[in-house]
């Protein structure tokens, strides 16, 4: 079974102390940048929280830590299903249809 998707919400920033709110469970996400709404990432995955807590944002340092300055403005959005075969049918239907709609605009 699908739920709907959540509204669109800010990707928490390194040092802020902000956190994602995502399910513990298996579903879909889309991270877009927020000035352009271009796609940043998506994917069909066992543990959403998980999957966007690992997303490289940002660049890193020399040193090994993330330049605050250089990470895109990006926001995201969730949709938990039953399982991760539902969550790769929705996104798969998801894709056709971008697809579809990308070839009737050119």
């Amino acid at each position: 079974m699908i739920s709907t998707w959540s509204e669109w919400k800010r990707y928490p920033r390194a040092g802020r102390g902000e956190n994602l709110e995502a399910p513990i469970s298996p579903g879909i996400y889309e991270v877009r940048i927020a000035g352009s709404g271009a796609l940043y990432s998506f994917g069909a995955v066992d543990n959403v929280a998980h999957a966007l807590a690992l997303l490289p944002v940002g660049s890193r340092t020399w040193f090994g830590r993330r330049d605050p300055k250089r990470m895109p403005d990006l926001e995201y959005r969730t949709c938990a299903t039953s399982t991760k075969a539902d969550a790769k049918a929705a996104a798969e239907h998801m894709i056709g249809r971008r697809e579809t709609y990308m070839s009737g605009a050119a």
